[in-house]
């Protein structure tokens, strides 16, 4: 299995040279030359399959440079019951990812059991083995660079924290996060962890990282890594638990499911996208957004248009506070037939400050082959759903998850069951799980008090050349 640029110029790399390197030289992202097919017998045999084992079935038909005894032991040593522990009482950690059904036809799957209560931990915890077992075998260091608007950077970090040959560089934007976010990251007190706070927004931190990465001798000098979802490692351990989603919530491989996904970034909904492309029988792949709705706006008109910084809300659902979506470029790439050229000219428009508008262009008419629908979702809106779901379910959801139950509900298809992604656990946006429920969520006991541990932060302003000086200083 090779990987490509979507932007066409670099030749087709192996699994582990994309892993360590992210970005493409020409600034695309990776993807394989074809996605692999399941057959209906594998699919009739994955049914059955613990999450370890069909994780590793299907990372063997992304990885054929990792021999199967090693990729089996990363990824029996990454999905434990041990790690993945702080499920609702009830649900059986062992699960993994349990399904817990809110009414008949409507469920959740629950992806933030994990050590820092996100769904980012399913797919940090892998690459971290990955990132350790590659380098060890190479024997190479990295400096991983990201960008988190809350959950991306306290899961890279749990995930590399004491990992050999590997430091962190994470970018998060100034007091744009929740209390417990922040906390999260900037108590941890490991050598190999930088916590740099951007004076701006999100969409600041990523242009940082994506300038950084674009600087080929830097890049080359330092060794700049990747972890955020523009490394194709993080949307392939995603793509797990869709199947396994959809496994646990129907009875035969005849059915068909929707899943509701809110997105931000476009990573989560990606790897829904890529599993589809697999012949995962989806159906529908909802789309939420919350205010920062530039997803939505091109799904329902054409029209991708981000924002600037200055039109970028704050929200009480931090995480999808983001209107430049950098994995985004996956999809289109695949919606204009992986035609690099046209990849290239949307994106030196976007890259330009700028937008793209595909109404009047032939791909228009492919996009509802791809089977997506979407919609946005106000504070109002959260407030509302999580106060309902609470009431009826006695069922405790965050903001996000939130967003897309509110959008989820929008797009039911009769006879076909609803699976939205639960993305974070409520403890993590307290203060509007008090405005809406008017008490506290729980936490585990480890995580009581977090936010008064003492923190270690960079703050800086929005300039790549001082996040570069630091590095520089740091290695």
């Amino acid at each position: 299995m090779k990987y490509i640029s979507t932007r066409g110029g670099d030749t087709p790399q192996s699994f582990s040279d994309i892993l360590l390197g992210g970005l493409a030289p020409d600034g695309g992202l990776y993807l394989p030359e074809q996605y692999p097919q399941v057959s209906a017998a594998e699919l009739a045999e994955w049914r059955e399959l613990p999450y370890h084992a069909l994780a590793l079935r299907i990372l063997q038909k992304y990885i054929d440079d990792i021999p199967a005894c090693d990729l089996k032991t990363l990824s029996d040593r990454t999905y434990t019951e041990h790690t993945y522990r702080w499920c609702r009482p009830g649900c059986d950690a062992a699960d993994i990812t349990p399904l817990t059904t809110l009414s008949p036809g409507f469920h959740l799957l629950e992806l933030s059991n994990g050590p820092t209560l996100a769904f980012k931990d399913m797919a940090m915890q892998l690459l971290g083995n990955l990132f350790e077992y590659v380098l060890a075998k190479r024997e190479e260091t990295i400096n991983i660079l990201g960008a988190t608007s809350g959950d991306t950077g306290s899961a890279a970090e749990y995930a590399m924290r004491g990992k050999k040959g590997v430091r962190v560089f994470m970018l998060s934007p100034h007091g744009k996060m929740s209390a417990f976010q922040r906390a999260q990251m900037y108590s941890l007190q490991d050598e190999n962890i930088v916590n740099i706070a951007i004076e701006g927004m999100f969409d600041d931190c990523q242009d940082i990282v994506k300038a950084v990465s674009n600087d080929a001798e830097f890049k080359a000098r330092y060794k700049i890594g990747a972890v955020n979802s523009i490394n194709w490692a993080r949307v392939l351990a995603q793509i797990v638990y869709y199947f396994k989603g959809y496994f646990a919530a129907t009875r035969s491989n005849n059915e068909r499911v929707a899943f509701s996904v809110p997105s931000g970034n476009f990573g989560n909904i990606c790897a829904g996208h890529i599993a589809r492309m697999m012949g995962l029988p989806i159906a529908r792949l909802v789309m939420a957004t919350n205010e920062n709705d530039v997803l939505d706006e091109f799904f329902r008109t054409g029209v991708y248009r981000p924002r600037g910084t200055a039109d970028t809300y704050v929200t009480s659902s931090p995480s999808m506070d983001i209107s430049k979506a950098s994995n985004f470029e996956r999809f289109v790439f695949d919606l204009v037939g992986r035609d690099p050229a046209v990849v290239r000219d949307l994106w030196k428009k976007v890259d330009a400050g700028g937008s793209f508008d595909l109404r009047d262009t032939p791909y228009i008419a492919k996009l509802a082959s791809f089977g997506f629908v979407s919609g946005k979702s106000t504070h109002a809106d959260r407030l509302v759903t999580i106060r309902d779901v609470w009431q009826k379910q006695q069922v405790m959801i965050d903001t996000h998850t939130a967003d897309a139950v509110k959008v989820a509900r929008e797009h039911l298809m009769a006879g076909v069951p609803m699976i939205v992604l639960e993305t974070a656990q409520p403890v993590k946006f307290a203060e509007t799980i008090q405005e809406a429920l008017g008490c506290e969520p729980g936490r585990p006991k480890e995580l009581e008090g977090i936010e008064s541990l003492p923190q270690r932060v960079e703050v800086m302003p929005a300039e790549a050349g001082r996040v570069k000086a630091l590095i520089a200083a740091r290695c």
